[in-house]
């Protein structure tokens, strides 16, 4: 099925001189920075015109437009930055709060904890696997005056590749289509641990003539397959931390096992459309518009192994273990909104969930039953609201679950203001009641212990967050917050299980940006404290977490090339790191081994030329020389040294 997106794919990329490009008209919405010109410092589209787009396919940067499912706009940027080398990996996200594990293509550690915003239903679960899972927020929507194509390459660890393809294209002014594949396979310095995933996603984007109809559509089909080995015995451990040159060669270690394997697959089918009931007057009073959102997302986790592994206890069958979860999920939102120039934004929303979760047989242990499927659904009805007031930005958002099988309930608000030209500040509070996740409430396998149907009490959350943002002074942020009914996995001797804390937990968090510039040097720093006042035991998040990019840059060859080469310190404070369990594909707590307080070293060299970016860096160059005690989780080491290069490159025809 892949390999024919691929094929649909390649055929689109190299058909769109089919496509006459039509005089283009900016969309509404707010761009991604008032002052667009500190984004165009390397941006060879920067003084393009668009006065005739339909005769001259040149164009300016701000006209590649890109749209959030919240109908956010930004543009493309094909600017090189430190920020841009933090996102240069392969979620393509800056993941300063996560760490990777050895693997390209397997899971993360969390270095923090964030909590549930906006949320009251409950989710699939297996959230190890999700970290590259694109959610419905993750796809965004395009209007672009010309044809446009993004790749993305970078190499991996042994026998495999990470490619990245993107094109989009305006068949007219009124209609827009993205097509795009991230595929990735690496093999991994230890045995057993080969990863494979691959993200097909089409979308669509229209309005009418008259801009009183507006659509949005999207389909992904995306799987990531990986070979689970369990990690290094405690016995090989003693080999890993001692510098053994025997070892160096990573493929002599026997991990815990090499025969399973875990496989998460999804299909969604995303719609969201509006129509202007009423377009505001001249006096921007009285907008009305109503709107209809629907999705169905189908997907399912299943862990495999050839025999028994005595890490898991005991189990019904010594052979051919297979566990398999399905879930579905339909939604169908109607929505109203009322705009008035003076009162702001006002909407209301009422919408249906139905949920499908479970397995395909029953499961008899010690005399009881339990169950294989949960059928449930919720009529949950929200709003929100939205004015400016003065120099005050005020926002709110709520939604509650008013009938059915499922309750909770969420509380958004916000209020940002202008201190100064320089200065902006903004306070949120995040109130939520969500539903355990469903494998929490329910779970089957062929390993005894993993077993279970339990009713959870909603986990209850708040936040209050605080936000300072200067080009001077830098970016502050401090957030207090409070679980309720927290719900965890543990392996307290019987197998790792579901748990409800049902005392009180807290903990904060302050986090400072800023970067320092001197003439063509540069100091990108980011530095983040967090504390667990209440509820240590269940909260493993270390203390300190910081990133120091220290970097030189500068125009060669008449301005034909930019460069930017530095160097990156990382670091976390030791901590009870939480462990990693690969047949339900979630982290658990665990008290026992103190890990963490390596420096990770990378040296990079970066350029730019044109549209194209090239990235190459040395990766954790200081393994050898500080010892080797760094681990991902517990019996699962960090990253080698390893240099590893790539190239992102931006095509307009």
């Amino acid at each position: 099925m892949l390999y024919k997106h691929l094929v649909v794919f390649i055929v689109i990329f190299f058909s769109n001189n089919l496509f006459a490009q039509r005089n283009l008209r900016t969309l509404d919405g707010s761009a991604r920075d008032k002052n667009p010109s500190k984004t165009r410092l390397n941006d060879s589209l920067y003084n393009r015109s668009t006065n005739n787009i339909g005769k001259n396919p040149k164009a300016k940067i701000e006209d590649y437009k890109i749209i959030s499912i919240f109908h956010d706009t930004t543009y493309l940027d094909t600017t090189l930055s430190v920020k841009k080398d933090y996102k240069f990996n392969y979620l393509r996200k800056d993941y300063f709060d996560l760490l990777p594990f050895n693997n390209m293509g397997q899971t993360y550690n969390s270095l923090t904890k964030n909590l549930k915003s906006g949320i009251m239903l409950p989710s699939f679960g297996s959230k190890a696997k999700h970290y590259n899972y694109m959610e419905k927020n993750d796809i965004k929507y395009y209007h672009v005056p010309t044809p446009l194509t993004d790749l993305m390459f970078k190499s991996n660890f042994e026998q495999g590749q990470l490619l990245d393809a993107f094109y989009t294209v305006n068949t007219s002014e009124q209609f827009n289509f993205s097509i795009a594949y991230k595929g990735m396979r690496s093999l991994g310095k230890y045995q057993h641990i080969l990863s494979s995933s691959g993200n097909f996603r089409f979308t669509t984007n229209y309005h009418t003539k008259d801009k009183r109809y507006y659509l949005k559509t999207h389909f992904v089909n995306q799987f990531m397959i990986n070979q689970e080995n369990g990690g290094l015995s405690n016995e090989q451990i003693i080999d890993f931390e001692s510098g053994n040159s025997e070892f160096t060669d990573r493929s002599l270690f026997d991990p815990l096992f090499e025969d399973a394997e875990s496989n998460l697959e999804g299909r969604r089918v995303y719609l969201d459309h509006t129509y202007m009931l009423r377009q505001k007057d001249s006096l921007g009073n009285n907008g009305l518009k109503l709107g209809n959102t629907f999705h169905f997302e189908k997907k399912y986790y299943q862990f495999k192994q050839e025999r028994n592994s005595e890490v898991f206890g005991n189990a019904f069958s010594n052979i051919d273990l297979f566990d398999k979860n399905t879930f579905e999920h339909f939604y169908s939102e109607l929505n109203l909104e009322f705009n008035n120039e003076k009162i702001g934004v006002l909407n209301a929303k009422v919408g249906y969930n139905q949920f499908n979760y479970g397995y395909n047989s029953l499961v008899f242990l010690n005399d009881q039953i339990i169950i294989n499927r949960l059928k449930e659904n919720a009529i949950s009805f929200g709003g929100g609201y939205q004015n400016e007031l003065g120099p005050f930005n005020l926002s709110a958002d709520l939604g509650v679950n008013i009938t059915g099988d499922l309750n909770g309930n969420f509380l958004n608000a916000k209020a940002d203001v202008n201190i100064s030209d320089d200065l902006k500040a903004s306070i949120n509070l995040n109130t939520n009641s969500s539903v355990a996740d469903y494998n929490f409430r329910l779970y089957q396998s062929d390993y005894i212990n993993y077993n279970w149907y339990n009713n959870f009490r909603n986990e209850l959350s708040q936040k209050l967050n605080f936000n300072l943002t200067s080009k001077i002074l830098g970016s502050l942020s401090a957030d207090f917050n409070n679980i309720k009914n927290y719900l965890y996995f543990e392996d307290k001797g019987s197998g790792v299980k579901p748990y409800q804390y049902e005392g009180t937990i807290n903990f904060v968090r302050f986090k400072y940006e800023k970067e320092f510039k001197y003439r063509k040097f540069g100091l990108y720093n980011t530095v983040l404290y967090q504390n667990v006042l209440e509820g240590s035991y269940y909260i493993n998040i270390p203390e300190i977490n910081t990133r120091h990019t220290f970097y030189y840059s500068d125009h060669l060859f008449k301005k034909a090339m930019y460069l930017q080469t530095g160097f990156t310190l990382s670091y976390f404070s030791k901590y009870n790191m939480n462990a990693y369990d690969p047949v339900l594909a979630e982290f658990y707590i665990q008290n026992e081994s103190i890990l963490g307080g390596f420096p990770r070293l990378d040296f990079f060299i970066n350029a730019k030329i044109q549209q194209t970016r090239l990235f190459l860096k040395a990766e954790h160059f200081n393994s050898s020389i500080t010892g080797y005690n760094y681990y991902s989780a517990p019996n699962y080491p960090y990253r080698d040294f390893i240099v590893r290069f790539g190239i992102v490159w931006n095509f307009f025809l």
